[in-house]
């Protein structure tokens, strides 16, 4: 499984967040400058994260992005989710996958379901504060 450029990015934006104050909105511009990111794609990603309610926006001269909840109650589960959809290994796990005509008799399936719930069980574990800086958790 490869996760895509989107995720990775998304990620470090995210414990950029974390790593600042609470209660404190973050220009773009800064995230960029301090993750080596382009601007333009940070702008992309922070849409599907401010719909799934993990960032809130404040426009103008002090505004910028922040969490909506604190880094601890925000996993890497929540964040890939937000920009990717599903996290699952094969296509034929999706929630919305059609029925396999060979699923009876696949003798791989137990391995990628298996592959599966590692994945998911190990992703919604870790949280945005286990991902800070020392100096920044509290």
């Amino acid at each position: 499984m490869k996760f895509s450029t989107k995720d990775r990015y998304a990620l470090r934006m995210m414990v950029e967040l974390a790593s600042r104050p609470p209660e404190t909105f973050v220009p773009l511009k800064a995230i960029s400058t301090s993750q080596d990111i382009s601007l333009k794609y940070l702008e992309q990603i922070v849409t599907p994260l401010a719909r799934a309610g993990l960032l809130a926006s404040e426009r103008g001269s002090q505004g910028g992005y922040q969490l909506t909840r604190p880094a601890a109650e925000i996993t890497a589960g929540d964040i890939l989710r937000a920009v990717e959809g599903e996290v699952i290994p094969i296509p034929c796990l999706a929630a919305d996958a059609e029925d396999c005509p060979r699923r009876p008799q696949c003798r791989t399936l137990s391995f990628w379901e298996g592959l599966n719930q590692a994945i998911n069980d190990y992703i919604d574990h870790v949280t945005l504060q286990d991902l800070c800086p020392p100096a920044a958790k509290k």
